[in-house]
This record gives structure tokens, sequence and C-alpha cells, in this order.
């Protein structure tokens, strides 16, 4: 199979690069034979590619340890879940799997547009063929998954231990989704500058994949945030780490072009800025995976210092080199056709919306990179911390949260103060009551007591319009209020399903403001039947176990917890060494609840003795941050719902491009 995958992968950047030269040229001259030939070399990459990974997984399963990958990353004791994923775990493996996501993109996106788009959709062929032709060519001369073994071992090293997680499973494949995902409207972008087809096709066309791209780098930074609480055993979620970094500032900068194609839809406006939003999410995606393979900057999430480096700054020096000198060259064609008519508009509230994010991002890439900067000009590297990005970043996002509950009710064009009284008067009150109410539970920290405040106004805004338009319905129709409610969200599905998002933001602020300012955290070392009290809890030390299994040595030390004198559950942390791996693994116990998560570490232990030193904390509201990521689920599926009458009006408008 390692033959097969190898003249797979091989045939694939061959081919790749005939399409990306073929799409271009093949539409600049006309040449339709061409065309079609290029059409059917994306679909051929497609399968190509997708041999290619069908061969590294029958190897990973079969454990054909002679595959120097295979017996980096797998084991035979490792269960078939985790043997899969190994698939992307490390370098080779990952590339792998970026190039055939972008294939399966590829593909979907030419039958998609089979009879439409026809002016610029070899252009963007060529765009996603070129990029592949990159990957594949990583793949092929630099970092091949299928380099065999002079000497096979008689079983691998496994998975490294941190990885044997269920969140090992979903958080690389859906983080590639988004960074993958995002290629389809930067392609389409560079497709509309070199083709001068600059009208709002290519923003209504990429509309869902930019949604679904989007959904899945947030849903993917959720679910590593998810993964880091329950497996690095620190007790948080989220440390600033380069690679994290990484994936967050697409999302924002993605965050910012979703709102600002609005005002170009709808208004004609900001037709620059969306080129330029779109060529800077794409380039940080780029950006994210230099900083992950190049092993530049020293992270958990990284691959270590391999010599991708160059190839990727080349890339993405070409890209941005390229996109922006086009951008230039078609500036004449991308001016607006309206003006900003009034400061007090949604217009400048998106527009402020997209310079906080754009802040947000920067203030993260320039905390990022601080290290780079500062060891080549001082000859040291200063690592920035978390303190800094929580107080730059902390209070960029308390104003975006605000700004959402503006953006929701204020009017177009130009706000009058009829309108803003008539709109924002009753959920200033309730967001007002909101923080009275919170003032006088005791919560005294002006940045909580602010953003919970802020989240308030946000949740009564949305309610507030939806009721509104709840009432008008049902005035109009007498339908019942379920079907008046149901009818309404599917009547806008964009519209509601945006509320939805914004609701799912909301819950993740809640819950990552509570458990930022008040978290309580106890360190003790305890003999067996000591008690440690921390909140409303008392914690009993029942004593330590050790046993083995047989890819580990497990030390486990178990408390009983208890509220008052009731006894409420029985939890066990452990530490545990795996075989062929040097450093322990903390597997933290967590009891939670809707108000808080009580969070167990077992820090160290004394056998002889018996005694076992835990560190315990109490996280308010976490949960809330993972059933945010749930709703936000839930408003993208209702967003990028296909819609029967969308449907017919861009079959007209794509009937006069025919």
């Amino acid at each position: 199979m390692t033959d097969v995958g190898q003249l797979a992968l091989v045939a694939a950047f061959i081919i790749a690069l005939y399409t990306m030269v073929a799409s271009a040229l093949g539409v600049r001259r006309g040449l339709v034979e061409m065309l079609e030939s290029s059409y059917n070399g994306v679909l051929a990459v497609w399968g190509l590619t997708t041999v290619a990974a069908v061969s590294l997984i029958y190897l990973l399963i079969s454990h054909d340890f002679g595959v120097r990958y295979v017996a980096e990353y797998t084991s035979r004791d490792m269960s078939i879940w985790y043997t899969i994923s190994a698939f992307w775990a490390g370098q080779e493996g990952s590339l792998l799997l970026w190039a055939w996501v972008l294939s399966i993109f590829a593909a979907i996106v030419l039958v998609q547009n089979r009879k439409r788009n026809r002016k610029i959709i070899p252009y963007v062929a060529a765009v996603m063929m070129g990029i592949q032709a990159f990957f594949l060519g990583l793949l092929v001369f630099a970092s091949n998954p299928f380099v065999r073994l002079v000497s096979p071992p008689a079983d691998g090293q496994g998975l490294n231990p941190l990885l044997e997680n269920p969140g090992m499973f979903f958080h690389p494949p859906t983080l590639y989704l988004g960074y993958v995902g995002f290629t389809v409207p930067f392609a389409f972008c560079l497709a509309a500058l070199v083709s001068g087809q600059l009208s709002d096709e290519w923003i209504r066309s990429t509309r869902r994949w930019t949604l679904i791209a989007w959904f899945f780098l947030g849903l993917g930074n959720l679910l590593g945030a998810q993964w880091a609480y329950v497996e690095l055993g620190w007790g948080g979620y989220w440390g600033w780490d380069p690679v994290e970094n990484a994936s967050l500032m697409p999302w924002l900068t993605g965050t910012a072009y979703l709102h600002s194609v609005m005002i170009q839809q709808r208004r004609g406006m900001l037709k620059v800025w969306n080129v330029v939003l779109i060529i800077i999410t794409f380039t940080l995606v780029l950006f994210g995976t230099f900083l992950t393979r190049s092993g530049i900057l020293s992270s958990v999430h990284a691959f270590g210092e391999t010599s991708l480096g160059p190839p990727f700054l080349t890339l993405i020096a070409a890209i941005l080199l390229g996109s922006l000198g086009l951008l230039l060259k078609r500036l004449p064609l991308l001016k607006g056709e309206n003006e900003l008519d009034s400061m007090l508009s949604r217009e400048s509230g998106f527009l402020l919306n997209n310079l906080i994010l754009l802040g947000a991002a920067f203030a993260t890439f320039w905390g990022t990179i601080f290290p780079l900067i500062s060891e080549a000009v001082r000859g040291v590297k200063i690592t920035v911390s978390a303190p800094y990005f929580n107080q730059v970043n902390g209070p960029i996002f308390g104003l975006l949260i605000a700004l959402m509950g503006i953006c929701t009710l204020i009017g177009w064009r130009k706000a009058s103060v009829e309108n803003l009284l008539r709109n924002f008067l009753v959920p200033i009150i309730m967001a007002v009551i909101l923080g009275i109410i919170l003032w006088a539970m005791g919560v005294r920290e002006p940045y909580a007591l602010g953003g919970f405040t802020a989240c308030g106004f946000v949740v009564s805004t949305i309610l507030f319009d939806f009721c509104r338009a709840v009432s008008v319905r049902y005035r109009n129709t007498r339908e019942n209020p379920f079907k008046v409610i149901v009818n309404l969200i599917w009547s806008n599905k964009p519209r509601y399903g945006g509320y939805i998002v914004h609701l799912g933001i909301v819950l993740i602020a809640i819950g990552i403001t509570a458990s930022s300012f008040y978290p309580v955290e106890k360190e003790a070392t305890l003999a067996v039947g000591d008690t440690l009290a921390i909140k409303d809890y008392t914690l009993k030390y029942m004593g330590l176990s050790e046993y083995s299994t047989p890819s580990k040595q497990v030390i486990a030390g178990t408390v009983e917890v208890y509220s008052g004198d009731k006894k409420i559950d029985t939890l066990t942390s452990e530490k545990y060494y795996h075989k062929g791996h040097e450093n322990p693994v903390t597997e933290v116990a967590i009891r939670t609840t809707p108000l808080e998560d009580l969070y167990i570490i077992l820090a160290g232990w004394d056998a002889k003795s018996g005694t076992a030193t835990f560190k315990v904390l109490v996280n308010p509201l976490v949960v809330w941050i993972w059933i945010g990521g749930g709703v936000l689920l839930l408003g993208t599926v209702v967003a990028v719902w296909p819609d029967a009458r969308e449907r017919r009006r861009l079959a007209i408008e794509y009937g006069k491009d025919k």
C-alpha cells in the first residue's frame, strides 16, 4: 500500500499543477477542451488524494510498522479509534489530511458551479489547485507519510499519551475543516480580482462556505479548549499558547468578514474592505499552519522543529503580494455604490465591530510573534504570557459583546432619536436591572459586572426584537404561537440563525467571564482521612491506589465529596506513566453542575506514607462554554439551511450569466 499511496500522491501533484495551468490558460484563451480537461483534473486530484488517504488509514489499522509514520504514532495496544486518529497526529499525516480535505472541497465547488459562475470558476479552480499543488509538493518532496523503515520494529511507539482523549478524534479535523474551508472564499475572491468580475456574486456564492468554515474553526477552538481543560491538568482551558492564538486570529478576522459582507450586499459599500478581510483571513490561516509546522515557537500543540518553515513563508509572501497587487489593479472597479449616511447606523456599528475584531486579532498577533521580534532585535526570546492577552483582549471582547446588542436593533442608514428610544429603551432598562441585581448579589469586580451586564443587554435586544416580530406575525396570521415562532425563524433563516449564534456567543462569554474572575483554588497535602474544605464542598481523602494496565502504570488518589454532611460524590484523580513515555500524564477528576465545576488534580504523592497532594479548583459556569458551542452549532445550521426562495432568485441571476 505504500507504493499505491506514494504513486497516488505523485500523480495528484502532477495533475494539480496541470489543472492549475490548464484552468487559467483555458479561460484566458477560450479553449473549451482544455477547460473541460481541467475540470476532470480537479476530480482526478480528489480521487488520487482519496486513494493516498485510504492507503495511510489501511497501513495504520493493519499495524504495518515497516512504515515509519505508523511506527511513530501507533502501537498494538491502541484502540481502533485512536489508531485512526493517528492519521492527523503527526506532521505527514496532518498534511495529507489538509490536502485530502482541500481536494474534497475543490471537487464540491466544481460540481456546485458546473452550470453557474462560468466566468470565474476556472480561476477558482486554478487558485485551489495551486494551493493543492503546494501541499502535495510538501508531501512528495519533504514530508512523505509512506517512507518505509529498513528494520521494522515489532511494535510502534504509540500516540502521545496527551492525545489519547476523545477530543483528539474531533478537534484536529474540525480545525482543518475550518482552515481549509476559508480557501474557498479566498479562491473566489482572487478569481473575481483576476477576471474583473467584482459584483457581489463571488460573495453570495461563498456565503455558506464562509459560514461553515467559520463555524468549524470556532468549534475546533472550543474542542481544543475542552481537551486542554480535561487533559492538560492545569485547571484552565485557554492558555494563549502560540498555536491556540494561531487558530483564533483567522476566526476573529473571519467574523469581521461575515459581518462586513452584509453591508456590501445591502448597501454596495466596503468592497475593498471585504477583499482585504478575506485576504488577511486566509493569510492568517497559512500563518497558523506555518506556526504549527515550523517549530519556530514552542507549543504543546506544535509538531516540533522541521524544514517546512521556508516553503510556508514563501507561500504566504506570494499570496500576500499577489493578492494585494491584484487588489491595487482592480481598485477602480471596487468603488462603493453608497457612502456612510450617519455614524448612528447599523453600517457604522458593523464597521466598528470590524475594527474591534481586527484590533483583537492584531493584539493577539503581536503578542504571539513578540518572542521572535525580541530575539531578532535583542538576541533574547521574551515570551508574552497570558496576563498580556487577558488585559488587552478582555476589554476588547467586552466592548464587542455590547456592540452585538447595539447592531441587533439599530437601523440601517440613519437611526433617529425616536428609533433609538423605541428599540433600546426596554433592553437598556432590563440590562441595568440585571446589573443592579448582580451587584446586590456580590458581583463587584468591574470587568465581570460590565461583562455580565453586556451579555444581559445582548440577550435583551435579541428577545425584544424577536418577541416584537412574533407579535406582528401573530396579529397578521393568527397562527398558534408555536407555529408563529417556527415559521418566523424559517422565513428569515440567516437573520434568526444569526440571533441563535449570538446567543451561543453570549453563553460562551458568560462562562469565560465567570471562570476567569471567580475561580476558587486550594492546594493541600492530606493523610488518609484528612479533609479539605473549599467553597461549599468538603473533600475527604480515602487513599492511594496503584495498578498497571498493558499500556500504563497508574497512581490514583480518591476523595469523597461532601456538601454539608451529605456525601454527594466519589472522585478519583490520576497520574499515569505510559509505556515508552517518561513524562506523567494527568487525569483530572471533574464534577460538573450547571453552576460550577469541582476540578481535582493529583499534584503529588508519597507511596510510603500514603499521603497525597491535591490541587482543587471550583470553576464557576464552565459548562456553559461547551453548551454555548452547541447553541452556536444550532444557529449555524439554521443560517446555512437551504432556502427555496434564495435558490430561485440565484437561478434567475445565474441564468443571466450563461
